[in-house]
C-alpha cells in the first residue's frame, strides 16, 4: 500500500487504543495464520503463537517469551508473567493492536498483519516496554529491568521501563532506538533506526524529550534534553535536535535549524516522507 494524508480527527481514531481494535486485529492475524499453514517452515511457529491460543493476550505472552527468555528465565515462566501483567492492564492490548494496525499501513514491506507481528523487532519491543513499564510502575524494578536488558541484547533497541508510549507507534527496523527514563512519546509516532531521545549528561530529574503526536523521528536523528517536539512536527534523518521544534514544522541539521512549516492536515508520522521537501 501506499502512504495517504489523513485529517486529524481520522488519524485520532487509528492510533488511539481503542478494545475494537484489539479485536479486529486479533481476528486479522487468525485470518493471516489460516493463509499461512502452506509454508511447512512456519506452520509449527503459526500453531504455538496464533492458532494455539485462545486470546490476543495469550499469543503475545508465548510471543515476546519466547524471543527474549534464557536459560535462568525460561520460557514458560516468562509467559505467565507476561500473561499476568497483560490481564491486569488490559488496555495493553488495545495499544499493541494501534501499533499492530498502524505497522501493517505505513509500511508498504508488510504484506499482511503476521509478518510485523512475528518477525518485526521494533513492534515487539515496544510491546515488551509496554509490559515493563507496568512492571515499574508496580515496583518491580529488578523485573522491569530485566525485559529492558534482555530487548537491549536480542532487538538492538534501549527504553528505560519508566519512559512513557503512547500507541499508534510504527517503530520501523528499529536497530540502535534509545528512549531515556523521562522521554514521553504521544500517539501516531513513527520512529526510525538510530533514534536517541537521550539526555544531555548526568543531570537527573526530568531530563528527556517529550515527543507529540503525529511526529516523525527519521533515521539516525538526535533529540537532546527535556525539549518539547510539537505535534504533527518532523525531524529529519541524521538530526541533531537541542531546542524546542514547534507543531507542524520541519527541522533538519546539525543542530537542526527549522526548513519548513508544514500544513496541518499532513501528519508526517503516517505520510512517512523523510525528506524535507514536505
Amino acid at each position: 500500500m501506499t502512504s495517504t494524508h489523513h485529517d486529524a480527527n481520522v488519524s485520532a481514531s487509528v492510533c488511539t487504543a481503542d478494545p475494537s481494535t484489539a479485536t479486529r486485529v486479533w481476528d486479522q492475524l487468525s485470518d493471516d495464520a489460516r493463509m499461512s499453514r502452506d509454508e511447512p517452515l512456519v506452520a509449527g511457529l503459526v500453531l504455538d503463537l496464533i492458532d494455539g491460543c485462545d486470546t490476543f493476550a495469550e499469543s503475545l505472552s508465548r510471543l515476546a517469551a519466547a524471543r527474549i527468555a534464557t536459560p535462568e528465565i525460561p520460557r514458560h515462566v516468562l509467559t505467565k508473567e507476561i500473561h499476568a501483567v497483560l490481564s491486569a492492564h488490559p488496555s495493553i492490548m488495545d495499544a499493541v493492536a494501534a501499533d499492530l494496525q498502524v505497522s501493517f499501513e505505513r509500511n508498504p514491506a508488510y504484506p499482511n498483519h503476521l509478518v510485523p507481528y512475528l518477525f518485526a523487532k521494533g513492534f515487539l519491543g515496544f510491546q515488551i516496554h509496554r509490559v515493563a513499564h507496568e512492571m515499574w510502575n508496580g515496583g518491580r524494578v529488578m523485573a522491569a529491568s530485566f525485559l529492558q536488558s534482555r530487548v537491549s541484547e536480542v532487538f538492538a533497541m534501549d527504553i528505560h521501563p519508566a519512559a512513557r508510549v503512547g500507541s499508534g507507534i510504527l517503530a520501523d527496523h528499529a536497530t540502535g532506538i534509545v528512549i531515556g527514563e523521562t522521554a514521553v512519546m504521544g500517539d501516531c509516532v513513527s520512529i526510525l533506526q538510530g533514534v536517541t531521545l537521550g539526555g544531555t549528561g548526568k543531570e537527573d530529574g526530568d531530563r528527556h524529550p517529550k515527543v507529540g503526536n503525529g511526529v516523525l523521528l527519521s533515521a539516525g536523528s538526535n533529540v537532546i534534553g527535556n525539549i518539547s517536539i510539537g505535534d504533527n512536527a518532523k525531524v529529519a534523518a541524521g538530526s541533531v535536535v537541542l531546542f524546542d521544534v514547534p507543531p507542524f514544522t520541519t527541522v533538519a541539521g546539525v543542530p537542526a535549524k527549522v526548513v519548513r512549516v508544514g500544513e496541518p492536515d499532513v501528519i508526517p508520522a503516517e505520510d512517512m516522507d523523510q525528506s524535507i521537501a514536505r
